[in-house]
């Protein structure tokens, strides 16, 4: 018996998905157990700081806060911009898991984007550590949406992923089970969300918070400007800029197409750029297979379509675009010998 219970402890492992806007943790055998926005509120009294809510609580909050409190988001970009909030917000996450399972310090795989310095990794590394973790792992997010959205990477073919999320947008492309090129840019979801903030002001001044922005880019946002007889319409409360009034707008479609123009020409350059820089041979596998999109920007209505009449290369959205990347770490996660090669040094 006790050995039963000592293997079924050092068995359990955690892959992690530390997202700019949402973190997923999967648990070993039990599926992804949590799923929230990455949002720390934290009060500051006399010089110290204390956590007040993590996750789903912390973002009920933003925009709703007293002076005393403060609700960040404490990755951006992609990357740890808070080290104190974003550890203890992995503490807590991880902290909920040891309720649900019987490990006391697990075996953590964490993804970082494929553009991180050495001194970003090494950042997320130590933070997993000091949050309880007995040993860490690293994997470029692209190379995990790869694998999570189902493309046959051990294939002498080419496959290319596009994973677009919060703070960056990732490409992987993967051929003989190795990574032939993986590159990462500063824009993605939170962009889009800042992209409607700008057009609002600039175009009805009105001023609204990042939370406002998403709910207008998830209940009507679209990449294209060609509504095909859609009338959804998406009403908008704000202060007025000049007199600081409220103000009511009504968006169409069509024209928070135009507002996430910017941000959508940017990936597709981005993508474009990518596969010009691939080997010929390569470059045609991707044209033939197709490119696969990931990441919770991905789900915006006809971005598929926008970026593959921009790049001319069929875009193919998986079933769950947002959990590819923890689906993938999970498949790398039990099979941590055959998939050694593709992990990454801290």
């Amino acid at each position: 018996m006790f050995g039963l219970g000592v293997s079924r402890v050092l068995s359990d492992n955690i892959a992690i998905d530390l997202g700019t806007a949402n973190t997923l943790v999967y648990v070993d055998g039990r599926g992804i157990i949590i799923d929230e926005p990455s949002v720390v509120a934290i009060r500051s009294r006399g010089g110290v700081r204390d956590v007040l809510a993590v996750g789903e609580k912390a973002k009920q909050m933003l925009g709703r806060t007293p002076e005393s409190i403060e609700t960040i988001r404490p990755l951006r970009d992609g990357v740890i911009a808070d080290f104190i909030a974003t550890e203890e917000m992995l503490r807590q996450f991880i902290g909920r898991t040891k309720s649900l399972i019987e490990f006391i310090r697990p075996r953590i795989l964490i993804c970082v984007p494929a553009g991180a310095t050495p001194v970003e990794r090494r950042a997320v590394y130590e933070t997993a550590l000091s949050a309880g973790a007995r040993r860490v792992y690293l994997v470029e997010e692209p190379v995990a949406a790869a694998i999570g959205a189902g493309l046959p990477i051990d294939e002498p073919k080419g496959s290319m992923v596009v994973d677009i999320g919060g703070g960056t947008t990732d490409v992987a492309v993967l051929s003989f089970g190795g990574v032939v090129q993986a590159r990462s840019m500063r824009c993605g979801g939170n962009a889009m969300d800042d992209a409607i903030i700008r057009y609002v002001r600039r175009n009805h001044q009105i001023l609204i918070g990042e939370s406002n922005a998403e709910r207008i880019k998830i209940e009507a946002g679209s990449a294209s400007r060609i509504i095909n007889g859609e009338t959804t319409e998406i009403h908008i409360r704000g202060r007025e800029i000049r007199e600081g009034k409220p103000k009511a707008v009504v968006l169409a479609p069509h024209q928070i197409a135009e507002a996430l123009e910017a941000p959508i020409e940017q990936i597709a350059e981005f993508i474009q750029h990518a596969i010009e820089d691939l080997p010929p041979e390569i470059s045609t596998d991707i044209c033939e297979r197709g490119i696969y999109l990931s990441g919770g920007g991905a789900k915006l209505a006809k971005l598929d379509q926008e970026l593959e009449r921009r790049i001319g290369v069929k875009c193919r959205l998986p079933e769950r675009p947002e959990q590819c990347v923890i689906a993938g770490s999970a498949a790398i996660l039990g099979t941590l010998k055959e998939r050694e090669h593709l992990l990454i040094k801290p």
